[in-house]
């Protein structure tokens, strides 16, 4: 047998974070090690600006505010690499976070508020997965207007006022098992969920293969609509588990709750490598993401930024990282063309 094929292959081989000219390939440097290597110099920067910012105390904080956030991306992640989007994060949260502490305050169980609370965010995330497959709407317009009815919904319930007397609910978000927050331990649950679902399991593959080119998948014997509903459904019982995170950790039930959350919780996905076109997208790069956004906002708030140039921070967050995506894709489109 001749060895000259194998011999070519060998000398024309490459690096593969090199180009065929030998320079180095940034682009594609950049798509496997750059949210690693921004939360790196991100917190380098932090411990640098503030002496407070490496504390048990401090540190242990930030775990606590990236829970919800965390939660709310690993959800988001897959409507995300479906090509999809959902903006009503933020209220489906605060109705399911105010179902669940309406039954604890009514019931006293805990077990039976965090299951009213997770049906609720089973419904929304159902009625968004079908209106937008049955009926063909567009994701952002279906979540935009699932923004206002669950928002109006939880004003009613409650009549704009917090439901108080939840007893031992703060556990959930308060407690902590020797030195572990539950709020985290609950995280690291979902987050390893999350990771199963989407990396080793056929609804994972379809996912990934629906929002990479939805044509192919249907040909191929997908039934797309059902992947966009089943993973609207999980987002919104991460909707839930969020809320109930977070109205623990405030011991009430606040109907206001959860504004702009869906904010963070999407740049954080797009910080964290999932393209906004979808197809591409990992659970261990959203939660980088989800820290790197929590380490953004802690050190903001240790040296006093006012919460106004704090949104401007974020905005310009997301517009770099989608200019990034954006710049990373067409640079291997050249390589390969």
């Amino acid at each position: 047998m001749s060895t000259e094929p194998m011999a070519a292959v060998t000398k024309g081989a490459t690096p593969k974070s090199q180009t065929k000219s030998g320079g180095i390939d940034f682009a594609l440097i950049y798509r496997k090690y750059g949210t690693v290597l921004i939360f790196a110099g991100i917190c380098i920067l932090a411990s640098l600006l503030s002496p407070t910012f490496l504390t048990e105390a401090n540190l242990t904080n930030v775990l606590r505010q990236v829970v919800v956030v965390s939660l709310l991306a690993c959800g988001v992640t897959f409507i995300i690499i479906l090509g999809q989007i959902d903006v009503s994060l933020g209220s489906v949260l605060a109705l399911c976070g105010v179902i669940a502490t309406s039954v604890m305050a009514t019931t006293g169980s805990i077990t039976l508020a965090v299951l009213a609370g997770v049906a609720m965010g089973m419904v929304t995330g159902f009625i968004n997965g079908f209106v937008i497959t049955f009926f063909r709407i567009p994701s952002f317009i279906m979540t935009l207007a699932m923004t206002t009815v669950a928002r109006g919904a939880v004003l009613l319930y409650t009549g704009g006022a917090p439901v108080s007397g939840l007893g031992e609910f703060k556990i959930i978000g308060q407690g902590s098992i020797g030195p572990i927050p539950i709020s985290v331990l609950i995280l690291a649950i979902f987050v390893v969920l999350s990771w199963i679902l989407l990396n080793k399991t056929k609804f994972g593959r379809y996912v990934y293969a629906v929002g990479g080119n939805d044509r192919a998948a249907r040909s191929s014997g997908i039934n797309p609509d059902s992947i966009v509903v089943k993973a609207f459904i999980y987002n919104g019982i991460l909707c839930a588990i969020a809320g109930i995170v977070l109205m623990s950790r405030i011991n009430s039930g606040q109907p206001a709750g959860g504004v702009g959350y869906e904010f963070d919780a999407i740049t954080a996905v797009v910080v964290g490598g999932t393209s906004l076109m979808g197809g591409t997208g990992t659970i261990t790069g959203t939660i980088i993401g989800s820290m790197i956004i929590g380490v953004i906002n802690n050190i903001l708030n240790l040296m006093n930024v006012s919460s106004y140039w704090q949104q401007i921070i974020k905005g310009l967050i997301i517009a770099i990282a989608v200019i990034l995506d954006v710049w990373t894709k067409s640079a291997r489109s050249k390589k390969k063309a």
